[in-house]
């Protein structure tokens, strides 16, 4: 059977809501680090994403920190920051502390897609697969232990290096096709910017194949229409072929009206 398109979904932001559990974590994290001196805005988080090279929470998390200091006059070499430090302490917020039964913010995700979804583009010969910046843990925290979904194609955080850099893309890609002959459309779902600016370094690659970037607004910039627009607006300008609001508007009749128009 010939597959029609490969559509692979980033994690955060378009399969489950991660506003009140990653970037809660994030928030919690600068604080505590900055003694209680400094939370980020949900704001000053997206500044920071949208600058396309902090896919890494944790990466994130210690930029802020670092930020804050220098604009206290205060040098990063002076600074020292214990990065393990920074990851345990988000790891105790966003997990929590009893590894083996996890009790922190990612309990409480809301899903932005259902299983019905990934069932009807199967029926449509249109594969499908996850390439994300999570951990291995988290990622399959959401796709198997909620979504009940069986062995999905998954790169995570520990399997290839971190957006924007395409090599988790093409491996995605490469277990999905599994020795196919043919070279469907491959579409990427994000939604950040260094999502978008993968899809721009995979055609870079590999100019052979259609590659495809979809954006989609996560939940926390849904909150006000400008919001949207502007976050919609950087989507765009970072190679967006299209922003939808929800992932499941993705469906078989647009990413084939997407293709298409390629």
């Amino acid at each position: 059977m010939n597959q029609k398109a490969i559509v692979i979904f980033d994690i955060d932001g378009v399969v489950r809501d991660v506003s009140g559990s990653y970037r809660r974590a994030i928030a919690d994290t600068v604080e505590y680090f900055t003694n209680q001196a400094y939370r980020p805005s949900s704001l000053d988080i997206d500044q920071l994403k949208s600058e396309g090279v902090w896919n890494n929470d944790w990466e994130a998390s210690q930029e802020l920190i670092y930020r804050y200091f220098n604009a206290q006059g205060q040098s990063r070499e002076q600074l020292q920051l214990d990065y393990n430090s920074i990851v345990a302490f988000f790891q105790s917020r966003y997990r929590g502390t009893d590894p083996d039964n996890w009790t922190g913010y990612i309990c409480d995700e809301p899903l932005l897609l259902q299983p019905s979804y990934l069932e009807e583009l199967t029926q449509a010969s249109i594969g499908w697969g996850f390439f994300s910046g999570a951990t291995r843990g988290s990622a399959n925290y959401v796709l198997v232990k909620r979504l009940g979904l069986q062995s999905p194609v998954l790169i995570a955080m520990e399997d290839a290096p971190g957006k924007p850099d395409p090599t988790g893309l093409f491996a995605t890609v490469e277990q999905l096709e599994n020795g196919l002959n043919e070279t469907p459309a491959i579409i990427y779902v994000g939604d950040t910017v260094a999502d978008m600016y993968t899809v721009s370094k995979a055609r870079e690659i590999n100019p052979h194949r259609t590659w495809i970037g979809v954006g989609v607004l996560p939940p926390h910039v849904q909150e006000t229409p400008v919001r949207s627009h502007t976050y919609g607006e950087s989507l765009l300008t970072a190679g967006a072929a299209v922003v939808l609001s929800n992932v499941q508007q993705l469906n078989s009749v647009k990413i084939e009206e997407i293709v298409s128009s390629q």
